[in-house]
């Protein structure tokens, strides 16, 4: 018999649903760019449609652990997101402008 998960949480303790949500904040916080885009309802072949390149290309940068910043960007932008360049310090957080001189460019 399958059970719908709104009935399973329904048992779960407060301290396990909580728990359980934040879990859940912190996947959806981070994920590699194959499943965010997959998490966005998208598919290898839309990406292609946008960014004018063929499949294999998509498939090969979402498996790259180092590209160019301006490829990542438009991998984003192709997904309808906006790349922002935050630099993390024990004082603070600063966003990093120059890449706004990539409209521009």
């Amino acid at each position: 018999m399958v059970k719908k998960f709104a009935a399973l949480r329904a048992q779960m303790s407060p301290e396990s649903q909580a728990r359980t949500e934040a879990k859940a904040r912190a996947m959806l916080a981070e994920m590699p760019l194959n499943e965010l885009r997959q998490a966005r309802g998208l598919s290898q072949k839309m990406l292609v449609e946008v960014l004018h390149v063929q499949q294999p290309a998509i498939a090969k940068i979402e498996r790259r652990t180092d590209m160019y910043i301006s490829t990542l960007r438009s991998h984003i932008e192709a997904m309808g997101g906006q790349l922002e360049g935050v630099a993390r310090f024990s004082d603070g957080a600063v966003r990093i402008s120059n890449f706004s001189d990539l409209d521009s460019a």
